[in-house]
């Protein structure tokens, strides 16, 4: 039996599931098997990105989460989906920044005249 645990994180708790599989389990199987989704009913398994120590199981450059057999020790992070696409929020910010330092430049200028003696 080999000793693993399967973690995912959320907005207000973090849960955390220590187990022991048979060798040859994948990671879909042991996040399958930790019970986790009883626990967190809002995520999907078979869609939900899953990682091995911040290690994307993609299938592109690592394996699928359903190929990649787990070992002594792993941590099997199953991850949240996105709220906002990072560029987008990085814009939004931005753009709240750009639209902050308007209004307190536009707001230096009505105090500077302000201050101005009359003609």
């Amino acid at each position: 039996m080999i000793s693993i645990s399967v973690v995912c994180a959320l907005p207000d708790r973090q849960i955390v599931v220590s187990l022991q599989v048979p060798a040859g389990t994948t990671a879909l199987q042991a996040a399958e098997l930790s019970g986790i989704q009883a626990q967190v009913p809002e995520i999907d398994l078979l869609s939900a990105p899953m990682g091995v120590f911040s290690v994307l199981l993609d299938g592109r450059g690592n394996a699928a989460a359903d190929a990649y057999l787990v070992e002594e020790g792993d941590r099997i992070e199953i991850y949240r989906p996105l709220v906002i696409d990072p560029k987008q929020a990085r814009l939004q910010r931005a753009a709240e920044a750009r639209a902050k330092a308007r209004s307190e430049s536009q707001q230096a200028r009505v105090e500077r005249r302000s201050r101005q003696p009359e003609r």
